[in-house]
């Protein structure tokens, strides 16, 4: 059994037998030679950092934005990378007497906790809109903006899956705010790397809108299995009898509309 986790002063927490706490999966901060700045202009407060592989598809999903009436100017990142340090300020932040959550387990339900955040990896976004227009940072009513619901309809082309959506069975709320990178194709440059790490989730607790190209076919068709368990292609025996059905991720078009 693995040992408790100290995730704030009088927050000790057991994690799960597959390693999550509180439904978070754990995470490695990458390293800061893999970081690079967000195109200027998109980060909202405090620097904005990347996984330099996530980069190049970030300025091209703004850019595709820029040329969408009632879109253009309006996607901003309220958080990007994050280290395991910052993570804990953010997350112990707000429990306890008077704050917005009693416990880790109440917190845990919007954030995660340090050490469990996709944020360390440099690969999530946390997206808002300027101007907001009545509608609060980190919250659904982003899902109801032009906006938003171009993020949601066009993301994926460009290489973003929601890591949250309602309902997902790691028990976070629906968070249609947080997008991590993992390429819109595997031969994208950095998406082995990518999906590597994000490779349990990927697999056992699925992203919606998500990414699922060919190479993602035989995860799909085996999904079921136990949580934490991914099976690998060498322990594939199953494969033979599926009916495998071509994926397609397309190319985002010239001009996007907003849907």
């Amino acid at each position: 059994m693995a040992a408790p986790e100290q995730l704030c002063a009088g927050q000790l927490v057991q994690p799960g037998p597959d390693g999550r706490v509180l439904g978070h999966l754990p995470y490695i901060q990458t390293v800061a030679t893999d970081l690079v700045p967000a195109p200027p202009g998109f980060a909202l407060g405090q620097p904005c950092l990347v996984h330099r592989d996530a980069a190049p598809d970030l300025a091209r999903l703004l850019h595709a934005a820029a040329g969408v009436p009632g879109v253009a100017g309006q996607l901003r990142a309220i958080s990007c990378y994050r280290t395991i340090v910052r993570q804990r300020g953010v997350f112990c932040s707000q429990i306890g007497p008077g704050k917005r959550c009693a416990d880790a387990a109440e917190r845990a339900r919007s954030v995660g906790p340090p050490g469990f955040s996709e944020h360390a990896t440099g690969y999530a976004i946390d997206f808002g809109i300027r101007p907001s227009r009545g509608c609060a940072d980190v919250d659904s009513c982003i899902a109801t903006t032009v906006a938003g619901k171009w993020l949601l309809a066009n993301a994926p082309g460009f290489g973003f899956e929601l890591s949250f959506p309602s309902g997902n069975a790691q028990n976070v709320t629906w968070e249609p705010w947080h997008w991590r990178w993992v390429g819109n194709a595997i031969t994208a440059q950095g998406a082995s790397r990518a999906r590597a790490v994000f490779a349990v989730a990927r697999y056992s607790f699925p992203a919606r809108p998500a990414i699922t190209d060919a190479t993602d076919r035989w995860r799909v068709a085996m999904r079921g299995a136990p949580v934490g368990r991914p099976l690998w292609p060498a322990q594939r025996p199953a494969v033979a009898k599926v009916n495998w059905v071509p994926a397609t991720v397309p190319k985002p078009p010239a001009m996007l509309v907003a849907r």
